[in-house]
């Protein structure tokens, strides 16, 4: 039994079948050939009546790097050696202004190649004359002024113009199209000239507002110098400056010396001041206390009396040895000790007053130098101030005097060279007359046409083959639905008589094709339950009308050739059993059978020469759905399957309502009918998976109404023996 998993994935084969594609062409190939046939019959109309167009091209030379003569692109920051200056002049070769001195020159606006109401032969068609006078009156305003008719023409000439610049040269071809030859090349012509004729201008317009700008600039800048020298010489006069650099020399040197004797001064200030500290913390001390000040001790007039006090005591010692106290010599000695000891008293009292003198004239001193170097410093100051306003009105004078010069060089120079102006640009190769039209290409433009259709209808055929939303072929079965085939059911040649009684499949030669085709599925159906026995088979399909009632009346025939066979009408929404084997509409069938209201022998029908028994849908009931899925139901099948080797039921379509998905619980295999050439195949999907869902054992798909000779093209269609059956008129199962 063919499970969910393996067959719920839909395959899609990514090979290319090289020779499928070709089958598709030479299936569709008259019909690619006749597409291509009109499109090229289409193209040589229009190309043939086409009216010829002849192209001139004139050859430009642009040269970036030029003879500054009158060089004033400092002025107007022009600069013409980089790359853009060429996409800059192929844009000005376009533009408008240059193009309405051609259209002007050679008069276009009047043209009949430019003017649709002028005509080459020379008199012109006013059709709005021919209306009646009220219309005409309101489409008066339809009638174009001069202006509006030079911009359309400027429009048209823009239309026709090329400019095509010669990789890495400097040259550009301009290549005008027009109906006239003679006024291509004139046109070509014309625009090269116009363009070195506006260079030319536009040079000689910028020559003169330059000398112009300049003759205004020079004045202003005249009057700036003078302003800037008369504010430099009021500066001079006013602080009396002669020699600035001597005077700040003299200031300098004047600094350093005073600034050097300050030093000295300072050091002297610091020692006395040190003297002066030590004398007034001894204030009010006797004279002997002040010996101990360094400045005082070593004092030589101090030092000299403390030598003669000394030698006094010293004779005063001596004379003690040999005199007594009141010895005139000794009184005598000891009043010069005494005069030695007030002298040296007197002394130091005068010396200590000399420090602190000392003291207060080294403040003095010191004070006098630090004012002094204080006028210095502000008068060094004064001086940097007065050279720093003096060098910046000399900078001004200088800055005014060399752009004033350098704006009278430039206008003596462009005064002297104004009427010497060279050209960016010259013809080096002129528009000549064409010989032949450059378009229509009328042969290259009919083979193109006839190729390009090929390729679109080739196209169009090999991806309406490959993205068909229908069933062909086997092979779409095997590639859009992966399950088996069991076979292929041909399409007649004549219209199917929907009144033919089933046993003439058989019977009749006609349908000899037919039949041996339900046999082959009758063989493989069986062949698939050789192990597993498929007691009921099941038949169904997408929709109505797909032939599955056929197929399940011929399969049920072909069975009964060879096993006992019923064939059980399962659509009792739509019953068409009965009509098939000519059974009454009010015959007991399926329904009563199951509802209880009938036997087995009055539900079970037995057509005369089908070999098979048979039990039709019987009354239609309100729920057929709950009656299939009633115990009843499956009672009755475990019950005929006691009495017949095989069981089919016709079951309704799987897209309409749910019977069939019910009815294949009961079967161990399911027969899936599709229509070729006419089931959606996203129908033909859903209904598989709605089966694959519910677990249904699906043997296999039948493809029916298949036309013999349509599938021979797709190279698809294997069949044995198909060669001869293409003559047999073969009905389809419907």
């Amino acid at each position: 039994m063919t499970t969910l998993h393996d067959n719920s994935k839909l395959l899609l084969n990514d090979n290319i079948d090289l020779q499928q594609y070709w089958y598709a062409i030479a299936r569709h190939k008259w019909g690619i050939f006749s597409f291509s046939s009109i499109i090229v019959l289409l193209t040589a109309l229009i190309v043939y009546s086409m009216q010829p167009v002849f192209r001139a091209t004139v050859t430009l030379l642009i040269e970036s790097q030029q003879a500054k003569v009158v060089s004033i692109e400092q002025i107007y920051g022009l600069d013409t050696s980089n790359s853009e200056y060429y996409a800059t002049q192929y844009e000005i070769l376009k533009s408008r202004e240059l193009i309405d001195r051609v259209v002007t020159r050679l008069d276009l606006i009047n043209h009949p190649d430019f003017n649709s109401k002028k005509f080459a032969f020379g008199f012109s068609l006013d059709w709005l004359s021919w209306l009646p006078f009220e219309i005409v009156s309101n489409l008066d305003q339809l009638n174009p002024s001069e202006e509006e008719l030079k911009l359309s023409v400027i429009d048209k000439f823009v239309d026709r113009l090329s400019i095509s610049p010669l990789r890495k040269t400097q040259l550009v071809n301009i290549t005008f199209e027009s109906t006239d030859k003679l006024l291509a090349t004139k046109a070509a012509n014309a625009l090269a000239d116009a363009y070195i004729e506006s260079h030319l201008d536009a040079r000689l317009q910028m020559t003169r507002k330059a000398t112009t700008w300049l003759t205004g600039r020079m004045d202003t800048l005249k009057e700036k110098l003078n302003q800037a020298e008369k504010r430099l010489q009021d500066f001079r006069d006013r602080e009396n400056l002669v020699d600035m650099q001597g005077l700040r020399s003299l200031a300098a040197k004047e600094l350093q010396e005073i600034s050097s004797s300050l030093v000295i001064v300072q050091e002297k200030r610091a020692k006395a001041e040190n003297n002066y500290k030590q004398v007034n913390t001894l204030r009010g001390q006797p004279p002997e206390a002040y010996e101990s000040i360094p400045a005082v001790l070593k004092h030589k007039l101090i030092q000299d009396l403390k030598s003669a006090k000394a030698k006094a005591e010293r004779t005063l010692a001596e004379y003690s040895k040999r005199y007594g106290p009141q010895h005139p010599k000794m009184v005598a000695a000891k009043s010069k000790i005494n005069t030695a000891i007030k002298n040296i008293h007197r002394q130091i009292a005068t010396v200590v007053a000399g420090i602190e003198k000392e003291f207060e004239i080294a403040k003095e001193n010191e004070k006098t130098l630090s004012n002094a170097l204080n006028r210095s410093k502000k008068r060094i100051q004064d001086i940097n101030r007065k050279e720093f306003v003096l060098n910046e009105l000399e900078r001004e004078v200088e800055t005014n005097r060399k752009l004033y010069d350098t704006f009278f060089t430039r206008f003596q120079e462009t005064t002297a060279t104004s009427d010497m102006q060279t050209v960016n640009a010259r013809i080096m190769d002129p528009a000549v007359i064409p010989r032949i039209p450059a378009k229509p290409r009328k042969m290259l433009s009919i083979i193109i046409s006839f190729l390009a259709s090929l390729i679109i209808a080739t196209v169009f055929v090999l991806l309406r083959d490959h993205f068909g939303n229908t069933f062909r072929s086997s092979e779409d079965i095997s590639t859009k639905l992966g399950v088996s085939n069991l076979g292929i059911l041909p399409l007649a040649n004549t219209k199917w008589n929907l009144d033919l009684n089933p046993l003439e499949i058989f019977s009749r030669s006609e349908y000899v094709a037919l039949a041996e085709s339900v046999r082959t599925i009758r063989t493989g159906l069986i062949l698939s339950g050789l192990d597993k026995p498929q007691k009921i088979t099941l038949v169904t399909s997408s929709v109505p009308e797909e032939g599955k009632t056929m197929l399940s009346v011929a399969l049920a025939i072909a069975l009964g050739q060879v096993e006992k066979v019923l064939l059980i009408d399962g659509d009792m929404r739509n019953p068409s059993l009965t009509k098939k084997f000519e059974i009454s509409q009010n015959a007991p069938g399926l329904s009563n059978l199951v509802g209880g209201t009938a036997t087995f022998e009055e539900c079970i029908h037995h057509p005369q020469r089908s070999g098979i028994d048979v039990v039709s849908a019987g009354v239609s009931p309100p729920n057929p759905l709950e009656l299939l899925s009633s115990k009843r139901f499956k009672d009755v099948l475990e019950e005929l399957g006691k009495h017949y080797d095989r069981i089919v039921i016709d079951s309704p379509p799987t897209q309409v309502v749910s019977d069939a998905l019910i009815l294949s619980s009961h079967a161990q295999a399911v027969v899936y009918v599709i229509k070729a050439d006419s089931t959606p195949s996203h129908m033909v999907k859903s209904g598989v998976k709605r089966l694959l869902e519910v677990n249904a054992p699906l043997s296999g798909v039948v493809l029916n109404q298949l036309d013999v000779k349509k599938a021979s093209k797709y190279g698809r269609y294997e069949y044995h023996n198909g060669g001869k059956y293409n003559h047999y008129n073969t009905p389809p199962l419907s």
